[in-house]
């Protein structure tokens, strides 16, 4: 069964909003705070161990039962139901979207276990040092190969639960640039080097010509048989595998079902099982499904993904804001941003939609932000007194992992203290001069989290996935395509063919 494919335009909650809009955009949200002593209360959402504050937004009850009703009315739930029950909702290439199949436990595919099964016999073995190299001695180091989302989610959450690691000693290479690859093996003994090759098709132009590029440094120092005990591929193309020199038995699995932005949570995520552990890498799962379950069931008025999607369409279609900010307020998560970055711009940057006819609205934001509190002091000067309306996606934890607590209340309070100077600015108050002017007014969400734990992290990743979901559908675009790369890479191919 097909998504419905409405044109939000043609709504009338969006021809509602925009005349909603016009009575609400110069409105200062501190007079709406004043007005409404229970904001805070209303506009706050607990669950496990997230609270999710959106009361500094500019928006009303008005707002939120109006946005509400635009999800109503291009089909939302029932596009929430096709999507969990494995419709080929990925139209254009006649897919499904099955992602949350990878982790959940409760009624999980065959296949799916018998993968995860796989992997943690592997990564048990690679850990404890029963697999060897070719001279006898225990893996040491592993290289991930692989670009895009073979790379960005696996490095990302290896980083982020950097933690939980063990003793292995991970590495990922995506570039083709051949510096880098020479940067990395300077550090690497191939006695002693696991390679992960992750390519659903193992024709990757980037990835196979960095494999190869390692492969023969691995042949400097070692035989075409030695390879079985040094490569690993999560691959479907078992006859190139088998042609690279990988055994049969060091092939991993990746379903068509599964879009690479969204693969972290299957053997595309070996690299991590290995890094933090299989028990880890089963509660990143575990996490991820119950943010999946949160979003499948709950009402929208109380759903995580539903209002932080529907605020930024708000943003996105009647504010005219291009762009958000994400700043998370832990050095754990730098490579959150650039993840996210794929998921969001990769899936949501469609100009046609699902009925095949050019856009004239709006689709998806520009995603951008670092770790605070380095953000604060590179580019916030902008949030704060730019001319641009930037909202914002401050995401912290109440609880250090190191125990490190006068530092940390330092780290929460600068967390806290931003979100209220976007939103109070210098309100009413007789500033000094122009320049020492802040308007305030500025919107953000606070995502506050107890500790960074694989599971709350798996919470965290599925929220913006399904926050992805409710804007492309809202949209009514395909998210799960992306032939937006594909022009550039046949003309690369043209280019080396005549060179």
């Amino acid at each position: 069964m097909n998504l419905p494919s409405i044109n939000p335009t043609t709504t009338e909650a969006w021809n509602k909003l925009q005349a909603h809009f016009s009575e609400i955009k110069e409105v200062h949200m501190m007079d709406l705070f004043k007005d409404d002593t229970e904001r805070v209360d209303k506009m706050n959402i607990s669950w496990n161990e997230f609270q999710v504050d959106f009361s500094k937004n500019r928006i009303t009850d008005k707002t939120i039962n109006l946005l509400l009703q635009l999800a109503e009315e291009v089909g939302l739930k029932k596009a929430i139901e096709l999507q969990f029950e494995g419709s080929k909702i990925n139209q254009t290439e006649d897919r499904a979207v099955l992602h949350s199949a990878l982790r959940d436990f409760n009624s999980m595919k065959p296949e799916v276990k018998k993968a995860l099964q796989k992997m943690k016999k592997t990564s048990n073995a690679i850990i404890k040092g029963a697999w060897k190299g070719f001279t006898g001695k225990p893996i040491t180091d592993i290289v991930n190969i692989g670009i895009g989302g073979s790379e960005l989610g696996p490095k990302m959450v290896t980083n982020a639960l950097k933690y939980y690691s063990n003793a292995l000693k991970l590495h990922y290479i995506s570039n083709v640039d051949g510096d880098h690859v020479s940067e990395t093996l300077k550090k690497l003994d191939r006695e002693t080097t696991l390679f992960i090759i992750v390519s659903k098709s193992f024709t990757t132009q980037e990835t196979m010509t960095n494999a190869n590029a390692i492969k023969n440094w691995f042949l400097q120092g070692a035989t075409q048989l030695d390879i079985e005990k040094h490569f690993i591929a999560v691959s479907t193309n078992e006859s190139a595998i088998i042609d690279f020199g990988i055994s049969k038995y060091n092939v991993f699995p990746i379903w068509d079902w599964v879009g690479g932005r969204f693969s972290l949570w299957s053997s595309v995520g070996l690299s991590t099982c290995c890094a933090i552990g299989y028990d880890n890498f089963e509660e990143l799962l575990r996490g991820a499904h119950e943010m999946d379950l949160h979003f499948r069931n709950e009402d929208f008025s109380e759903n995580i993904p539903v209002i932080l999607a529907l605020l930024s369409v708000w943003y996105n279609n009647f504010f005219s804001s291009e762009t958000e900010a994400i700043i998370p307020y832990t050095q754990y998560l730098e490579d959150f941003v650039p993840y996210l970055q794929q998921a969001i711009m990769e899936s949501n940057g469609k100009s046609v939609d699902r009925n095949g006819s050019a856009i004239n609205y709006e689709t998806g934001t520009v995603v951008w932000g670092n770790v605070g509190a380095n953000a604060q002091h590179a580019f916030f000067q902008l949030l704060h007194q730019g001319t641009k309306l930037v909202p914002v996606d401050f995401i912290g934890f109440s609880k250090s992992l190191h125990n490190n607590k006068k530092q940390h209340e330092i780290l929460k309070a600068n967390f806290f203290s931003q979100s209220e100077a976007l939103l109070q600015g210098t309100y009413k108050q007789n500033a000094p001069n122009a320049y020492r002017v802040f308007t305030g007014n500025k919107p953000s969400n606070t995502i506050l989290v107890n500790s960074l734990t694989p599971k709350n992290l798996g919470s965290l990743i599925a929220i913006y996935e399904h926050k992805i979901f409710v804007q492309g559908i809202i949209w009514n675009i395909f998210s799960y395509d992306q032939w937006g790369v594909e022009l550039g890479k046949k003309l690369t191919n043209q280019l080396l063919s005549t060179s």
